[in-house]
């Protein structure tokens, strides 16, 4: 848990939860934090011991520790974009997120929309940028119309976001990506109901799990919608028969296109009850309140079965 990225105190909360969740007479766990300054093994009376980064282990309590898997709980760099899985996967340690190279072409939010839509998955129309190109706003207001959205190509969390309505916004809302990411995506405002499904490897298969609708109280699902409350999500989504099967379709479909294993949460926009997909999430939220795990209680899928299920998922890897 932790991390290199805006998303750090996220994803600490988040492997809090798995930590606390998992079965004590299945599991031996132990909290590594992953920093920027330190790789470290925390204990519950908050002593850090070094992570020894040639083979992954530590010495605690007298003792060589070497683990056995890795639960992935870091959101954005390096756990969500694959690099710290490539060190695992060198050094032969198994993990419970997707191999590094679906994990790095999920995180970049251009690439995995070139992927999709070659299947035939409905997308928004959208523009890159590269830090340093020439910003010609009557280009993009062309290509996009207004409003339109902008948002760092590798970033998650809704981090550096923003809605455009003006080419003067856009030119704000550049800089402000820029912020997160030397990439830039500005997508066409899709207007309709959000929704968000997790799709997950569970018991061998893959499972969609129930949908669920976001009504952001702010002009889009934002940090404080996603985090500070300022959104309803419904779970199971009130959608008609019909679109929930478009959606459920779409959402398998994107996870068998892309090679997913493990978690995913991925969002979509309905236009005119079609499902646009806007992009996935390799390491959800997994704090009590976060979406999938919303939609696995719906499920029927208890938090401590969920992160049960991702370890054995792992270990039966090869």
């Amino acid at each position: 848990m932790g991390g290199y990225s805006s998303e750090v105190n996220i994803s600490l909360k988040s492997g809090g939860v798995v930590y606390k969740n998992l079965d004590r007479e299945k599991y031996n766990p132990y909290k590594v934090h992953i920093l920027k300054e330190k790789w470290v093994v925390v204990d519950d009376a908050s002593t850090e011991y070094p992570i020894d980064k040639n083979d992954f282990s530590v010495t605690y309590g007298g003792a060589k520790i070497t683990f056995d898997c890795v639960f992935n709980a870091i959101h954005g760099t390096p756990g969500e974009d694959g690099k710290i899985l490539a060190y695992f996967d060198l050094i032969g340690l198994k993990h419970t997120s997707a191999p590094f190279y679906q994990m790095a072409l999920t995180f970049n939010k251009r690439d995995t929309l070139s992927v999709v839509k070659h299947y035939g998955i409905k997308t928004a129309t959208s523009v890159y940028l590269n830090k340093g190109d020439v910003l010609n706003t009557d280009k993009i207001i062309a290509t996009v119309g207004l409003p339109c959205f902008i948002k760092p190509n590798n970033a998650g969390s809704s981090f550096g976001i923003s809605k455009a309505y003006s080419a003067e916004e856009i030119s704000i809302g550049i800089e402000k990506a820029y912020k997160e990411d030397s990439e830039i995506l500005i997508e066409r405002f899709l207007d309709g109901p959000e929704v968000s499904v997790g799709v997950i490897q569970y018991k061998g298969d893959v499972k969609v799990l129930p949908i669920t609708e976001i009504k952001s109280e702010n002009d889009f699902f934002d940090y404080q919608a996603k985090y500070e409350g300022k959104s309803q999500e419904i779970t199971p989504a009130d959608l008609s028969k019909d679109t929930a099967e478009k959606v459920r379709k779409a959402a398998k479909k994107v996870y068998q296109i892309l090679n997913m294993s493990g978690f995913s949460r991925s969002e979509y926009i309905l236009v005119n009850n079609e499902p646009h997909f806007l992009e996935m999430n390799s390491v959800p939220g997994l704090t009590e309140e976060s979406l999938l795990p919303q939609q696995a209680n719906e499920a029927n899928i208890s938090l401590a079965d969920l992160f049960d299920n991702a370890i054995e998922m792992a270990l039966q890897k090869s």
